[in-house]
């Protein structure tokens, strides 16, 4: 096959296999390395040969590492040390040394074990942020100690990727002069680059930008990345690592946005075509032949991971309704595990066979996770958070405020911080007993209970109260908690929060008007500046603003007598867009010359 009927066929299997894996809420690396096995020579044999694609999908790799090495910016790096060299350090120290026992103790050699048990201590970084992210669940305390050890495990790698060469059979074969010459000259290339990434690249980078051509900017930046990287290369060291030092360099400098949104478009399609030559050398035989074995090596790298980051989470001291979950999360094997061991077969320190096996109890492993994590919500979580559901509201000794405030997160805090500072009393009341926690720890007091429930609001003076500030973040549990208000409070002017315009609508029609879009105002102020940034007096924009709020407002309310019919709903906006556009054309028309509209008029004619 042509060089572009295999490009061809490497796009339609990323275009067919990724978006599916997305919709069922899989990783899309999961998706490359189903597409991988598809087209492989174990599936339908569309494409032979795996090991050429992998020697140039593994530019992939020394771009992932140069983007992760660009976002390790020291700052983020102070800000996080604690949980990052104490949870992530403790995890991937600890699961190394068990894994590399077990394997040295089932015939392993020792340099094959150490590989193995360090790459099976690392989790996926993509499918875990992904799944928290969905989940709500990155600013959690289990969700930060998770990012915090998948960044050590970032880090961990590159060490990795410089020892990996040194393992293997011809390194074994050299003598130890050798090796301290290969070791110098390493250190001696770092240091070049330490120096060259101070002194020459930011010199160079701004020269560069100063053209103004983007695409001589792309350049540069890609011939940093494969610069270093050959460089490294040449004293026989990994490629991946001079790439990483190169971005580390640049992770604080005035270009760090631009080459990464630079090398982004490369990094997602290189690293893509990795992912699918490892699933193209994925043997599926093995599967069929051994489902027994792989069936208990996955589960048992689920079962010791997560046994060992629940004991490491609890020495830590975190409660067990999060140390559970991020046990759970991080359980899996990770992609990095792929790399490490491609290139432990190349540099031979593991077999061919034993990286195919591995493989697919890694992949296996990202596939089950999201599964576990169901299963875990559903059964183990309700268990362990049944001391904070059994947990009594709080008693509220302050009935008197003039003011009640239903969710004390981001928006709630804000109108908080603001009465604090005028001196006019208020009670806060949240649902969730980790927020509430974490505000007393600040002073500000806030009380424990569900305000949509009945005695709650009585329990807080609702009847003596003169505003009710909805402001929580879950739209039914708001909707509800208006209803109930506008039933037994009539007296109490809700101010609301809305999340989106369907939300709004879903309290305006329980008589609530004074509301406020989450997104709304912010909106209109960007567009006011955006507006002036393109030469329109202040006047000119700020009218325009006014007149597309009279607008949208009026919009609003045509919808809301449109109910749920959706046709109804989009011929009201079709129609509200043309009377828009209809009414700055006038106002353009008023504003022209009396000769200039003639001479139109006529031209027009």
């Amino acid at each position: 096959m042509t060089l572009t009927g295999q490009i061809a066929v490497f796009l339609s299997a990323t275009v067919l296999a990724v978006p599916l894996f997305r919709r069922l809420r899989l990783s899309s690396i999961l998706g490359y390395l189903a597409a991988g096995v598809a087209i492989g020579p174990f599936g339908l044999a569309v494409i032979d040969d795996a090991e050429g694609v992998m020697h140039i999908a593994e530019f992939g790799v020394v771009l992932l590492l140069f983007v992760i090495g660009l976002e390790l910016q020291p700052s983020r790096l102070r800000a996080l040390r604690r949980s990052i060299f104490g949870l992530g350090l403790a995890q991937v120290a600890v699961s190394t040394l068990v894994f590399t026992s077990i394997a040295h103790l089932f015939g392993l050699s020792m340099n094959a074990a150490l590989v193995t048990g360090f790459a099976l201590s690392l989790s996926s970084t993509p499918l875990v942020l992904q799944m928290l992210a969905e989940r709500r669940e990155l600013n959690t305390k289990h969700g930060r100690s998770a990012f915090a050890i998948l960044l050590f495990q970032d880090i961990a790698v590159m060490p990795a990727l410089a020892i990996l060469p040194l393992l293997g059979t011809t390194a074994a074969t050299q003598s130890l002069g050798v090796t301290v010459l290969h070791a110098i000259k390493g250190l001696g290339v770092l240091a070049l680059l330490v120096f060259g990434g101070r002194y020459v690249l930011r010199p160079v980078l701004r020269f560069v930008a100063e053209t103004k051509a983007p695409e001589a900017f792309t350049a540069a930046a890609l011939l940093v990345v494969i610069g270093t990287a050959l460089l490294m290369n040449g004293v026989g060291m990994s490629m991946a690592l001079g790439a990483f030092v190169a971005g580390l360099l640049l992770a604080e400098s005035e270009y760090r946005h631009q080459l990464e949104a630079d090398i982004e478009p490369f990094k997602g399609l290189l690293l893509g075509l990795f992912f699918i030559s490892v699933g193209m050398t994925t043997n599926l035989s093995l599967l069929r032949e051994h489902p027994l074995l792989i069936a208990a090596l996955v589960l048992g790298l689920h079962l010791i991971k997560a046994g060992l980051l629940w004991g490491i989470a609890r020495v830590a001291r975190l409660p067990a309704r999060h140390a559970s979950p991020l046990a759970v999360s991080l359980a899996q094997g990770g992609e990095f595990g792929f790399v490490l061991f491609s290139l432990a077969v190349g540099a031979g320190v593991m077999e061919q066979s034993l990286a195919q096996l591995l493989v697919i109890v890694v992949t296996i492993s990202m596939a089950s996770t999201p599964l576990l994590i169901k299963l875990h919500g559903a059964f183990i979580e309700p268990r362990l958070n049944k001391d904070e559901a059994a947990r009594d509201f709080d008693f509220i000794d302050d009935q008197n405020s003039r003011v009640l405030i239903a969710g004390f997160g981001r928006v709630g805090q804000i109108i908080g911080r603001v009465l604090r500072m005028r001196r006019i009393s208020f009670t806060a009341l949240e649902s969730s007993v980790a927020q509430v926690d974490f505000v007393r720890r600040f002073g500000i007091k806030v009380y424990y209970g569900d305000p949509s429930r009945l005695e709650l609001l009585q329990a807080a003076g609702a009847s003596r109260a003169e505003i009710f500030v909805l402001a929580m973040d879950d739209i039914d549990a708001s909707v509800r908690t208006a209803e109930l208000i506008k039933k037994h409070f009539p007296h109490l002017k809700v101010l609301a929060r809305a999340r989106n315009r369907q939300h709004a609508l879903k309290l305006m029609d329980l008589g609530v008007r004074y509301f406020v879009r989450e997104t709304y105002f912010s909106s209109l102020e960007l567009a006011r500046n955006t507006l002036e940034a393109l030469g329109l007096s202040r006047a000119d924009a700020e009218e325009s603003i006014r007149r597309f709020d009279i607008h949208d407002r009026k919009l609003l309310a045509q919808q809301l007598l449109a109910g749920d019919d959706e046709q109804k709903l989009i011929q009201s906006a079709q129609q509200a867009a043309r009377e828009l556009e209809g009414l700055f054309e006038e106002d353009v028309r008023g504003a022209e010359p009396v000769g200039a509209a003639e001479g139109k008029n006529q031209a027009t004619a």
